[in-house]
């Protein structure tokens, strides 16, 4: 499943759509989240909650998906 249809789909609830999405985020996430080489559990948690907000506003062209 591509990364635009997860996106519709975690934008109209399906919470199996969002954890894929932060799954295959996570690692960008991870690497984002050290500070001096050491990671940074608050800094994981700050974006990790930043991540998910945004895909409930991200905008996702529907009609490519075949839907209206």
């Amino acid at each position: 499943m591509g990364t635009e249809e997860l996106l519709c789909l975690a934008k109209m609830g399906d919470k199996a759509a969002k954890e894929e999405l932060f799954l295959q985020y996570r690692p960008l996430l991870i690497s984002r989240s050290m500070i001096e080489g050491r990671f940074c559990e608050d800094l994981f948690q700050e974006l990790s909650i930043t991540f998910l907000r945004c895909i409930d506003g991200f905008h996702v062209d529907e009609t490519k998906l075949g839907r209206k």
